[in-house]
């Protein structure tokens, strides 16, 4: 069965989102003592720490839905742009798409968050690498698979 473009993009966005959760879970879990160090306690918004104790429901809940309006926009422009991807079929041009989004978005963000925001820098490193670029490598990868 051939899918239509829009059924891609809306399927890529949903693998978008699992790789992102398994990925993001697995940071946080390497990472807790961050989120547990009351120092950085005021830092969390209150939709992921409206209090004492591990984030509610409503905050995975918002994780996922972002990350799915993430996975289209990122499915859309590999969609505009996969013609001038150059690669040998689409494993590389995924790798490549996905590390030029890292290029153009995770090391920006990186460092406007550690301009920014009073978090510790092997938090920030973390997130750059593993929340950014595994996720990005990993998500370029199943989306040029999936639009190929």
């Amino acid at each position: 069965m051939k899918l239509s473009m829009p059924m891609k993009i809306i399927l890529a966005a949903i693998a978008y989102v699992v790789i992102g959760k398994i990925v993001n879970t697995l940071s946080a879990m390497l990472t807790m003592s961050y989120y547990m160090d009351p120092n950085y306690f005021a830092v969390w918004s209150k939709i992921m720490m409206p209090g004492p104790g591990p984030p509610p429901a409503e905050f995975t809940y918002y994780g996922i839905a972002f990350a799915f309006i993430s996975g289209l926009i990122f499915s859309y422009i590999y969609t505009k742009v996969s013609s001038v991807i150059k690669g040998k079929g689409w494993m590389q041009k995924g790798l490549k798409y996905g590390f030029g989004v890292f290029l153009i978005a995770g090391i920006p963000m990186f460092l406007s968050m550690y301009l920014l925001i009073n978090l510790p820098l092997g938090l920030l490193v973390d997130w750059m690498i593993v929340d950014g670029l595994i996720v990005y490598l990993l998500c370029g990868i199943a989306v040029s698979k999936i639009m190929k």
